[in-house]
């Protein structure tokens, strides 16, 4: 018997054709009374971990795609050079989501907040950022419930949130920030800045804030502490009284350093590079060479407020450099 030849498909109708049957397979094999998977959520805007006796929980205030690592880090280098250094971190070379990370402090006593986010009209606005209250309720705190605000420095993405609508958003709170940062956001000579400047956008807002909060507001040197187990560290560049805290419980301590990085990799892998946002170039990279030199050296856990959210990690050398090691389960009991 002749076989006569088989007709030609064309590949469109051939993955037509094979499209049904492969559905039609599926559905044979997916048990009775079987459920979709549910769709995809967001992950929690918090992360909680215990430290001695404390609980530590990071919240993330919001954030957004801005353009960058260049200028924001290596403002002194080739914009290339920077670009390059993404592309061989494989990580996008003209754009980054910076994290927003305060961190309560709870011993079960006394709640302290380290930094209070943007706020409603800080570096990321709303509806982006500024989201620190409602990711704090998330986590299980009312405003009501922070009794400190302790504050790194006075730029607008971490002062921001201290207020809302006029008055404080953390109503039974007090506040603690270096003597020196409080001075320098005090003189008048910071609204004489460049219009549409950091420095005159969080000297404003300095000005509609702290003086209504001076009889609530506890002024800080470096090595006095805080709270309990709550030590300001000089790391002065960034601002002119920048503090890092250095935090301690029953042996195991964090370190909480502010804005000592602005980009993960950028940031730590050339401490040298000057950072656009740091009022004294030259102290800030002095400042981040010492201050990544002892996280390394003491194998220190890292709140790093603008890596990438939750923001804690650890730091380690590379060749000349640092290298940031994002926590994944070092901190677990």
């Amino acid at each position: 018997m002749a076989v006569q030849n088989p007709p030609v498909l064309s590949r469109r109708a051939a993955l037509a054709g094979l499209a049904a049957p492969a559905a039609l397979s599926l559905a044979a094999v997916r048990p009775a009374g079987a459920r979709a998977a549910p769709a995809a959520t967001e992950p929690p805007p918090f992360r909680r971990f215990a430290l001695g006796r404390l609980t530590i929980t990071v919240v993330s205030d919001g954030g957004a795609m801005v353009d960058g690592p260049w200028p924001i880090v290596g403002e002194d280098r080739p914009p290339e050079e920077v670009e390059r250094l993404m592309i061989e971190n494989l990580l996008p070379p003209k754009r980054f989501w910076p994290g927003f990370s305060p961190i309560v402090v709870d011993d079960g006593t006394t709640r302290t907040l380290i930094d209070a986010g943007n706020g409603a009209d800080g570096f990321i606005p709303r509806p982006a950022g500024g989201r620190l209250v409602e990711n704090l309720r998330a986590a299980g705190y009312e405003p009501s419930d922070i009794d400190l605000v302790a504050l790194t420095h006075g730029h607008v993405d971490h002062i921001g949130g201290v207020m809302e609508a006029g008055a404080p958003a953390f109503p039974k709170a007090r506040y603690a920030m270096g003597a020196a940062e409080h001075a320098f956001w005090s003189e008048p000579a910071r609204l004489g800045a460049a219009e549409g400047s950091n420095e005159l956008k969080s000297a404003r807002l300095f000005v509609r804030t702290f003086p209504a909060l001076a009889d609530r507001t506890t002024l800080l040197k470096p090595g006095q502490e805080a709270a309990p187990g709550i030590t300001a560290l000089a790391a002065f560049g960034h601002t002119p009284g920048h503090l890092a805290f250095h935090i301690e419980s029953q042996g195991r301590r964090l370190l909480v350093w502010g804005d000592c990085a602005h980009h993960d990799v950028a940031s730590l892998a050339h401490p040298e590079w000057s950072a656009f946002f740091d009022m004294d170039k030259e102290q800030g990279k002095a400042t981040r060479a010492r201050i990544y030199d002892m996280a390394a050296t003491e194998r220190l856990p890292v709140l790093g407020y603008h890596t990438s959210f939750p923001s804690i990690g650890f730091v380690a050398r590379s060749g000349a450099g640092f290298r940031w090691i994002r926590e994944t389960y070092q901190l677990a009991e």
